[in-house]
């Protein structure tokens, strides 16, 4: 299974905002800006994102993104599904099971069918929360906007 980058960037952009913004919206520039992303990219990443209840969106001075659900409600999975569409590593396991003209009689179908089950289970297990855990583990500085330097 090899993640798009749509996934890997979208999932660095949310720690961004859960890990410097916090319940403040963030403006893409600076997540552009601190992640490496195009910020033209971000927004494409974050109109999925919005469409599946991860993001939302602030019009306006103050405006900018911020996270639909708290941290720890957001997972790795849940962020994968609204980028790729599904984790699925093969079409013959989970929900596309019986497009394929072997269902029920292939050997190999068991071990792509528990290999999504635990890598789901996985992806499931890691939420933002931890990933902020482990950025502040990892000594990652936090950085506020500068919008917002003056009110704190």
């Amino acid at each position: 299974m090899r993640l798009s980058t749509k996934s890997r960037y979208g999932l660095r952009a949310l720690f961004d905002i859960a890990y410097n913004a916090g319940s403040q919206p963030a403006q893409i520039q600076d997540i552009s800006r601190r992640q490496d992303i195009s910020p033209r990219y971000l927004e494409q990443i974050f109109q999925g994102l919005k469409k599946h209840g991860i993001l939302k969106s602030k019009r306006g001075p103050q405006g900018g993104y911020c996270l639909a659900k708290s941290p720890e409600d957001i997972t790795v999975r849940a962020v994968i599904e609204a980028t790729e569409g599904d984790t699925l590593i093969v079409d013959c396991a989970g929900r596309r099971k019986g497009e394929c003209g072997f269902d029920g009689s292939c050997v190999t179908q068991t071990v792509w069918e528990e290999s999504n089950s635990r890598l789901n289970e996985f992806f499931e297990s890691i939420t933002l929360k931890t990933l902020c855990e482990r950025g502040e583990a990892l000594g990652i500085k936090r950085e506020q906007d500068h919008r917002f330097m003056y009110f704190i």
